[in-house]
């Protein structure tokens, strides 16, 4: 397949989050135009598709996005363009889970977790989502606090119940996070802990990578090759960050990390849809436009993976092959140096879009029209 093919065929999912007010621990900012529902925040999501032509599916959060009819919600999507994607489960923040969710030395809260997991499989059997995806708090921040290896069981407990539950064609993405938060432990703080949980499963379990989930110096790339070799890398939450997990736009902080990510995903052949590698965005953007950032993250998803599929295979394989080591780093960086804008504006040309997704936007006046028709009600937010 050539770059050009492989590029019309890309699909980045975005969240239905990332649309909604957000902030820090500190403050959440609110915006003019924010959508008031999952219907609005579906509208939204379909101007992003619009004018990228890669983004054709929105992930929802439970309860964020809960609604009365979720065959309804899948058939507003459909009429905009777009579809339902991934289920994202929240066991975070309810007063319950202080001190966790499914690893809770209460029985009684475990249970409420667990049956919260159980209610977002059958929101996909309504949606006709793929995929399950799960994130955990849970944790400890003193010595002594539980005992780390009960919760280890406890937490396999309710993975199994809720794998146990998937349809055929259903899959269950386990996300890991270094800390926070939980300080002392976190129940599932790295890709070693979470492919270990899914490997017991089965292969209906896979990991879900999110790039600002890492220590610093963490070579993300090398997990993405390992899970790949391993079958079991099931997505990503692409975002960027600087410090901990601030969920900046895909790229924001070290493009050149994206681009060696998405070239283990093209070295692997991961790209085809029929790889089964969800790309999904998961991004908050608290002082940045929503809809511009959001188009924003998505073309730069697009221009790492078109310089990724420039890398010529063959030089490279033939330079690490002689051990020549500067040789093979000048066959990625001429890759990466590359500027692939004017490639990209050609190829949405052809397919009827407007070469600068961004601008069209702007000139779409879109905006104009939701920070006008959204006054009053309550506005979506970060946990609402």
């Amino acid at each position: 397949m050539n770059i050009t093919d492989a590029l019309k065929r890309q699909r980045i999912e975005t969240p239905s989050w990332a649309y909604a007010n957000s902030g820090t621990r500190f403050k959440v900012f609110p915006q003019e135009g924010v959508p008031r529902d999952p219907y609005e925040k579906i509208d939204d999501a379909a101007q992003v598709h619009k004018y990228t032509g890669i983004a054709p599916t929105v992930a929802l959060h439970i309860p964020w996005d809960r609604v009365e009819d979720y065959a309804d919600l899948a058939a507003y999507a459909g009429e905009r363009g777009v579809a339902l994607g991934a289920v994202n489960s929240n066991v975070f923040q309810d007063n319950d889970y202080k001190l966790g969710s499914v690893t809770n030395p209460d029985a009684g809260v475990r249970r409420k977790a667990t049956d919260h997991l159980l209610e977002c499989v059958d929101i996909m059997d309504r949606t006709g989502s793929r995929d399950l995806k799960l994130w955990f708090s849970d944790g400890t921040n003193y010595p002594g606090q539980d005992d780390i290896r009960t919760r280890q069981d406890r937490l396999a407990a309710a993975l199994r119940e809720v794998y146990d539950r998937l349809g055929d064609d259903q899959r269950m993405l386990l996300e890991y996070k270094l800390f926070e938060p939980a300080f002392y432990t976190t129940d599932v703080p790295d890709w070693g802990t979470a492919y270990a949980h899914c490997l017991e499963l089965g292969p209906k379990a896979q990991v879900v990578i999110d790039t600002g989930h890492h220590a610093p110096g963490t070579n993300i790339e090398f997990i993405v090759a390992f899970l790949l070799r391993a079958g079991k890398l099931g997505a990503f939450d692409f975002n960027s960050r600087f410090y901990a997990d601030d969920d900046l736009m895909v790229g924001a902080a070290d493009p050149f990390q994206l681009f060696r990510i998405m070239y283990e995903i093209v070295r692997g052949d991961a790209l085809r849809p029929e790889a089964g590698i969800a790309f999904m965005l998961d991004q908050c953007h608290n002082i940045e436009a929503k809809i511009p950032a959001i188009i924003r993250s998505v073309l730069n998803v697009q221009e790492a993976t078109a310089k990724a599929l420039l890398v010529d295979r063959d030089a490279l394989r033939a330079a690490q092959d002689s051990g020549d080591v500067l040789s093979a780093n000048a066959v990625l960086m001429d890759a990466y140096n590359t500027d692939v804008r004017p490639m990209l504006a050609d190829l949405r040309t052809e397919l009827g879009l407007d070469p600068d997704p961004v601008a069209a936007y702007h000139r779409s006046g879109y905006f104009d029209r939701i920070r006008t028709e959204r006054v009053g009600g309550e506005q979506a937010g970060w946990g609402a």
